[in-house]
């Protein structure tokens, strides 16, 4: 076992001084820009889908803005949480299909579907700042 894990570190070690090893891409000022100019697109993407009365191909008017207005109360900093509505411990995109199967009697979405990023980037960047805290109800 410790020689195994001996073996592990010296190529790990060996990787990481080699020409070769990882390092992260450069970047600049420019990419900065572009890539918080696409964060931003999502977010407003999100807050569109929070006022949407068609989220999840709900056909009763309700949406999560009704709830939850600018984001309020979701708090994407708490989860994974146990949430009392399930019964066990979730992710944030379980407890947004959640709301939309239940409030909005919609179909929940694909955790990768756009609308469902964009949900989620929204509620987090409306939180930002906020220390994270998972599993704190």
């Amino acid at each position: 076992m410790k020689r195994e894990f001996l073996k592990s570190c010296a190529v790990v070690a060996a990787i990481a001084i080699s020409p070769y090893g990882v390092s992260a891409d450069e970047f600049d000022e420019a990419d900065l820009k572009e890539w918080n100019d696409a964060f931003m697109s999502v977010v407003e993407k999100g807050r569109a889908a929070f006022t949407d009365p068609t989220l999840g191909g709900s056909k009763n008017g309700v949406v999560c803005a009704q709830c939850h207005p600018n984001g309020a109360n979701t708090h994407p900093e708490t989860y994974p949480k146990f949430q009392q509505q399930i019964g066990r411990v979730i992710t944030l995109q379980e407890m947004a299909n959640w709301c939309i199967q239940n409030p909005l009697e919609g179909t929940p979405l694909k955790v990768d579907d756009p609308q469902m990023t964009a949900l989620i980037t929204y509620m987090t960047f409306e939180r930002r700042g906020v220390a994270l805290d998972p599993g704190k109800h």
